[in-house]
């Protein structure tokens, strides 16, 4: 497989989401990976066969998925595949992520493996982990431990993007996640989250009470306009971001704060976290998002300590990524995984749940 093949589909990889950058929590720029200045003689030609001609080893397949994802431009501007290649033209490929300069180094360090065969692995992420290295994060990451967990598999290789991570959750996020051990595995498994055919359910807990037990949050999910950390919801029929689609459904009402199961249908970057907020519920202690202010109840001293005790239980957005449900890329098996809250949120929930009880 070609260097722009293993980039392809690594790009593909990163495009499902929670797919939350996990890389020091800032979200993914645009950087370029491979660079050609067409030469004056060339006659006009489709881009996706000037492509192959110039990488060999390239499939017309990737090819035109890298050009309908964008990733593929001529003089700074996205182009189709079959788009006329001509004499002094600058074609570039684009992708969301930097090119790799550093070696994932093995380390020995604690990691909650849910179920693992000769294909997969499937691993309960604590909050504070974050996922791959980057941005100043190269080390004490989750694929540092997986590198060392499978340092005896030697069709294993923690560099090879065509192995390895097939989807994330974010650094304060907790929850499960896949990991594909061999190439056949990561393509299949990453065919499942493109075409949104996994299960994912995410436990929350939102500030505010719902009016309603269950509801449908839709709309794209796209770059905030002035804060580059921050996602935003458009128009589902603009132009700006992708289409995401969240189901809820209330579990336990605490008066000021609401639990909630949150299906995906889609997966967008920070998707339930931007959804949410942007139906008036943003996540408790979330403090990108704003939810670690105080949004509902009283606005007495004795409130305000109380919801400082809360925020200490749990100092991080309240977000588990719970269930996790897809077909074996193996066995053609339906997997499906259930993972209890972690402490901190159990902790916060119980206190929640106390105090509405004496209320």
């Amino acid at each position: 497989m070609t260097e722009l093949e293993d980039d392809i589909l690594l790009h593909y990889a990163q495009e499902q989401e929670d797919l939350e950058d996990d890389l020091s929590e800032g979200l993914p720029q645009e950087h370029e990976h491979w660079r050609i200045e067409v030469d004056k003689g060339q006659t006009p030609v489709r881009v996706d066969k000037f492509l192959m001609d110039h990488m060999p080893g390239t499939s017309r397949n990737r090819i035109q998925k890298a050009a309908e994802a964008g990733s593929i431009r001529a003089n700074d501007k996205p182009i189709k595949s079959n788009y006329k290649v001509k004499a002094g033209d600058i074609i570039t490929l684009v992708l969301d992520h930097p090119k790799r300069d550093w070696e994932i180094i093995p380390e020995d360090l604690p990691l909650n493996v849910v179920y693992e065969d000769e294909a997969l692995l499937v691993i309960n992420k604590p909050a504070g982990l974050v996922v791959h290295p980057g941005c100043g994060n190269y080390s004490g990451t989750l694929v540092n431990a997986l590198a060392w967990h499978l340092r005896d598999d030697k069709g294993f290789d923690p560099n090879d993007p065509t192995v390895g991570l097939v989807h994330r959750i974010d650094k304060d996020t907790s929850g499960l996640l896949v990991i594909a051990k061999t190439a056949d595995a990561k393509t299949s498994l990453c065919k499942q989250f493109f075409y949104h055919t996994t299960k994912r359910e995410y436990n929350a807990l939102v500030w505010g009470p719902f009016v309603d037990d269950e509801g449908t949050i839709t709309g794209n999910i796209g770059r905030h306009a002035k804060d580059r950390l921050q996602m935003d919801v458009y128009p589902m029929d603009g132009e700006i971001g992708k289409p995401a689609i969240t189901h809820y459904k209330v579990l336990e009402r605490f008066g000021p704060v609401t639990l909630v199961e949150c299906h995906l249908e889609t997966g967008r970057t920070h998707q339930i976290r931007a959804h949410m907020r942007h139906i008036g519920h943003p996540l408790f202690a979330d403090e990108r998002y704003g939810g670690d202010q105080i949004l509902r109840g009283e606005q007495t001293a004795s409130y305000k300590a109380y919801i400082h005790n809360c925020m200490a239980l749990c100092p991080r957005q309240a977000l588990h990524a719970k269930t996790l449900g897809f077909i074996h890329p193996t066995t053609g098996e339906e997997m499906y995984f259930s993972s209890e809250l972690p402490e901190d949120m159990t902790a916060l929930i119980n206190k929640w749940r106390a105090r509405s009880q004496v209320l």
